[in-house]
């Protein structure tokens, strides 16, 4: 926790007056309080940042804050469950914040009055280490609704929801014309013990090629479908004349380089020896990007839609965009041959590295190719070229990579942080169907790629900061103190020191791994660093990029997929007078608009993991029963999670299976030791285990120790090849803490 400039409130002080308020606080009415003023009102946002980081209060960052766990005094909430024994829990009705909502037990004025899915207008307050809910209006129903696949099980239907840590089924009481194996939409309902489920929506089959992805789309609430009014609106955009005044680029050989299966081209390069006399040795360079600013004008309908979006979103199967396709595949992507609209970023580069200057114009681009990473490494590398002009490797690409390794010198001055942790990769083939599971190749293509993508995205905030317009930064914050204190404690289990004392950089990290070497351990230390990092996020305030050890850092190179880039492209637009679409809504919204965009990004990204799991526990399901190589990720007193080494997804291996013996749990060290074998089990350890179950509907994985069973999972919905009728999956029942575990350091 930073220490508070003079005149604000430190970390206590806002905290009681949190507690004390009658009404819902937010900044502005802390800042009221403390009778702030508008420089002291920077400083307050980064406390309240801190105290987020540091779990004092939520993160829900603008509009209302509470204590870390915390609800405002008078709330609309919603009845999540009704236990065993009749007690009534409730969830708030909206939860913005990263950490779990809590659940607070209502004092029913009439006892079993209030059923699952029912929302009310409570009075609250803390009692204990919980809170409790007086009701004082039953409110519209909201009906509770769960995802999930159904079981048929002789002439009955259960679901079986997709949460991989709700293991609960219900019985079906109205299959609305679904069947087993359907993935369906369903509405909770009842008290216990006669809690049932109706489908509302059958959502097809989620074995089917391609459909995984539906799960996320639908458990997460991701717009999918345009309205007609957009794609109205989209249609209109994209006939749009290329407009006058645009600097003609169409003579410069610019390519685009990007993934083999890439579904739209927002960004193009080109670099040739500078002729400047003052930058003797440099380069010149130009990041072309698609001119979205000049199809999609603030407040539109296509606008609203995008910022709706907040990004488009990726899986292995099917993509959801922010734009319609008309342009975010069409008009808007930079194809190889076509006249295109870009915004360009012109940038002076020396010799080693250093941007000496830079300028931005609307310009008129026509690419000359769009080659894929593999491609263009081959071709510099000599062992191969594609179909594209073979006069494009000394034209274009030798250009391009000898002015990357200038901006190679500069990056490995400033040292960022490098993690080279690897990205898995889902192969399907025309049909949808998985052919391989594997981590994606590191080229230099991607790093030449990355590094002019981030001297335009520097250039565009410092751009923008030289004329004082609103910058939508990118800011990435320094690593909170406890994290950087778990992270010692996890070192010196491999015997590795780790100061608290000193100055935190990113180069910090990379010492530590330089220290490591390539010890065996290495890939778990590298995804302990990443877990210490913080989220990175959109804001008009600048707190720097500590990753990438930048001062001014914005998103700009992506306006197809990212309504970050969009805001930044029009800020520039506005700024140097570059003609229509330029920045107007926006400027006086900046903050919830960034705070909007952050919480989208991060639904993509658990919506584009969720899915990647759920291929990779589909590949896998193929190998249920059989012995894998696997590396434990994560130890926890019910027993240790593990991954599967070269394909990915992680699996519970539970305590109880691993003997009879008891386990004590060593918490600092992250290991379950055998109390009489002496057997261990820790963080990072590789060892074989049979892979016992493989859910694709949820990403889950379950091992056994070589020699134990398992079952798979996608036949017990009731198909396999066959068609024959197969057997129900086994349910784990909810158990308290095994039997079998004792804590290190604790008596029995």
């Amino acid at each position: 926790m930073r220490k508070p400039s003079p005149g604000l409130p430190d970390a206590q002080q806002v905290l009681d007056f949190i507690q004390s308020a009658d009404m819902p606080v937010g900044k502005r009415e802390i800042a009221r309080a403390f009778g702030l003023t508008a420089q002291q009102k920077i400083g307050l946002k980064a406390l309240l940042k801190d105290m987020a980081d540091e779990g004092l209060i939520d993160g829900a960052g603008g509009r209302a804050f509470h204590r870390m766990g915390g609800v405002p005094k008078v709330t609309v909430l919603r009845i999540a469950d009704v236990d065993d024994g009749g007690n009534v829990w409730a969830v708030p009705d909206q939860w913005e914040a990263e950490t779990p909502a809590p659940r607070l037990r209502v004092r029913e004025r009439k006892r079993g009055a209030l059923g699952i899915g029912q929302r009310i207008l409570a009075r609250t307050e803390e009692a204990g280490s919980g809170w409790i809910a007086h009701p004082m209006k039953v409110l519209a129903r909201s009906s509770e609704q769960v995802l999930g696949v159904l079981r048929g099980e002789g002439d009955r239907l259960w679901l079986t929801g997709v949460e991989k840590k709700d293991r609960r089924e219900y019985p079906v009481s109205d299959a609305g014309g679904a069947q087993a194996g359907d993935l369906v939409m369903c509405e909770l309902a009842g008290r216990p013990p006669r809690i049932t489920v109706r489908v509302v929506e059958r959502l097809g089959d989620p074995f089917a090629p391609r459909s995984f992805s539906l799960i996320a789309i639908h458990k997460l609430g991701i717009p999918d479908v345009f309205s007609d009014a957009v794609l109205d609106d989209a249609t209109r955009s994209a006939a749009r004349p290329l407009g006058e005044g645009r600097e003609d680029l169409r003579h410069l050989p610019i390519v685009a380089i990007d993934p083999a299966d890439a579904r739209d081209h927002d960004d193009a390069v080109w670099a040739a020896p500078d002729d400047d006399p003052a930058n003797a040795g440099g380069w010149k360079a130009i990041v072309a990007i698609a001119d979205v600013s000049y199809y999609v004008r603030p407040a539109s309908p296509l606008d609203v839609e995008a910022r709706k979006r907040g990004n488009s979103v990726y899986f292995p199967d099917r993509v959801v965009p922010m734009l319609p396709e008309i342009l975010s595949a069409d008009v808007c992507s930079l194809k190889e041959g076509e006249d295109r609209a870009a915004l360009a970023c012109h940038l002076q580069v020396t010799k080693s590295g250093a941007l000496k200057g830079w300028r931005f114009t609307r310009a008129l681009v026509r690419i000359a190719a769009n080659m894929a990473y593999e491609e263009a490494q081959a071709a510099i590398d000599g062992t191969g070229t594609a179909d594209w002009d073979i006069g494009l490797v000394d034209t274009a690409l030798r250009p391009l990579w000898d002015c990357w390794r200038a901006l190679a010198k500069a990056r490995d001055a400033r040292e960022p942080l490098d993690l080279d942790l690897p990205e898995r990769r889902v192969v399907l083939d025309e049909k949808g169907r998985i052919l391989s599971v594997a981590p994606r190749a590191r080229l230099d293509a991607h790093r030449l790629i990355e590094d002019y993508m981030i001297a335009a995205n520097v250039a565009a905030a410092k751009a923008l900061e030289a004329k004082k317009a609103p910058v939508m930064y990118r800011v990435h914050e320094a690593p909170a103190r406890e994290k950087l204190s778990a992270l010692k404690d996890y070192l010196e289990t491999y015997g590795v020191a780790f100061a608290l004392g000193q100055v935190i950089r990113p180069a910090t990290f990379n010492h530590v791994l330089d220290r490591i070497g390539a010890a065996v351990f290495r890939p778990q230390v590298m995804e302990q660093v990443l877990r210490t990092q913080t989220q990175a996020y959109y804001a008009p305030a600048n707190h720097g990029h500590f990753g990438l050890s930048l001062g001014s850092y914005a998103h700009f190179t992506s306006p197809i997929r990212r309504y970050a880039d969009l805001v930044v492209h029009r800020a520039l637009v506005g700024a140097y007078g570059l003609g229509e679409g330029g920045l107007l809504p926006e400027a006086a919204d900046m903050e919830r608009i960034g705070e909007g965009i952050s919480q989208l990004e991060r639904r993509a990204m658990e919506a584009e993991r969720d899915t990647i799991d759920r291929y990779v526990a589909a590949y896998l399901s193929e190998h249920v029963g059989e012995e894998v190589d696997a590396r434990i990720t994560g130890v926890q007193a019910f027993g240790f999670f593990a991954t599967v080494e070269g394909v990915g997804g992680d699996g519970l291996m539970p305590v109880r299976e691993l003997g009879a013996e008891y386990f004590h749990y060593d918490e600092a060290g992250r290991r379950l030791i055998g109390e009489s074998s002496g057997d261990v089990y820790a963080l990072g350890q590789r060892l074989r285990l049979t892979l016992a179950d493989a859910n694709p509907v949820s990403g889950a994985l379950r091992f056994d120790l070589p020699g134990g069973g398992g079952g798979g999972y996608a036949a017990s919905l009731g198909r396999n090849d066959r068609g024959g009728k197969a057997k129900a999956p086994r349910v784990l029942k909810r158990r308290g803490r095994p039997g079998n575990i004792r804590h290190q350091g604790r008596k029995r």
